[in-house]
């Protein structure tokens, strides 16, 4: 990859506790990083600075273009502008 070339969007997908033991949330964290363990590393610290007390990741992989619905075509927008974008949604029982 050049230095002209955007990197893509890695999106991480798992689930949240704002408290341990409490209830979980589902997760997608959008950015940009240079491989996977700084990417997971940066959602991580991301993610303790909006207060969730532990995550756990399922899946990491890298976006092929933008999303069509919200809110994830603003993450993804945030991602592309450097920013770490949290999706957070309640997970289905």
């Amino acid at each position: 990859m050049n230095d002209n070339e955007q990197r893509p969007v890695t999106i991480i997908v798992g689930r949240v506790w704002r408290k341990k033991g409490g209830p979980s949330e589902g997760v997608h964290v959008m950015l940009v990083a240079p491989d996977d363990d700084s990417a997971v590393r940066t959602a991580l610290e991301a993610l303790a600075r909006e207060g969730y007390a532990e995550a756990e990741f399922d899946q990491i992989g890298d976006m092929e273009g933008a999303p069509e619905d919200e809110p994830h075509l603003s993450a993804w927008q945030g991602a592309v502008e450097g920013e770490v974008s949290i999706v957070s949604f309640d997970e289905p029982f």
